[in-house]
């Protein structure tokens, strides 16, 4: 069952985990998706967790984003500079409203970009990340320390929005910047495979 959700700038969901020692995830759905979206993901990957789903505020065509973009792949980055602190701003005060410690981001494409994207601006505020079909179209540079966060990147091999060296170029970038990088290339396109559900799920069984 979720709590009702108090107003923490975003809607969102909340359902509070049965077990503490579990790492809380943080839902962060792709371009069209909303709060619900990733709830039967995140309740198949760490069933036991917490999880915390907000919507994004950024209407493409009126499909919920976290960021503007400029056309396929480019970002509109004082957009996703903005909108980065905004999130960030959210869970941090979702963490004191529930009593959460630093959660997992799991973010699939749109909502995984925007994870990295708060990594960088505060490695801080969550516990590790599963950022499934990200890509980095800009440095980044100069980069935090990352010193020993967790972060797998799962990329489809015959993505036809995201290809792959986009997502290998964040796995290196990320563990420049001192991040434990798992990086895995499963066969398959944008969405999400039988594959990366395996693959999380195991990552997440030792990091979560």
């Amino acid at each position: 069952m979720s709590e009702q959700a108090p107003d923490l700038g975003f809607i969102h969901r909340f359902s509070p985990g049965r077990d503490d020692s579990r790492k809380p995830l943080l839902l962060l759905h792709g371009t069209g998706g909303d709060e619900n979206d990733l709830i039967p993901l995140g309740q198949r990957l760490s069933a036991a967790a917490a999880l915390l789903s907000p919507r994004g505020k950024v209407l493409e065509n009126g499909m919920p984003r976290y960021f503007r973009r400029l056309a396929e792949g480019q970002f509109d980055l004082d957009d996703f500079s903005t909108r980065t602190d905004e999130l960030a701003a959210f869970v941090a005060a979702a963490r004191k409203a529930y009593r959460l410690p630093p959660p997992i981001a799991v973010g699939l494409s749109n909502g995984a970009n925007i994870a990295w994207s708060m990594l960088l601006r505060n490695p801080k505020l969550l516990g590790g990340a599963i950022l499934m079909r990200a890509m980095m179209p800009f440095d980044p540079r100069p980069l935090p320390d990352l010193d020993g966060i967790p972060i797998l990147i799962l990329a489809g091999s015959n993505d036809p929005l995201i290809p792959v060296d986009q997502a290998a170029l964040l796995a290196a970038l990320l563990g420049e910047a001192g991040a434990d990088v798992t990086y895995e290339v499963v066969y398959g396109g944008h969405g999400l495979t039988g594959d990366d559900l395996s693959l999380a799920g195991s990552w997440l069984a030792k990091n979560g």
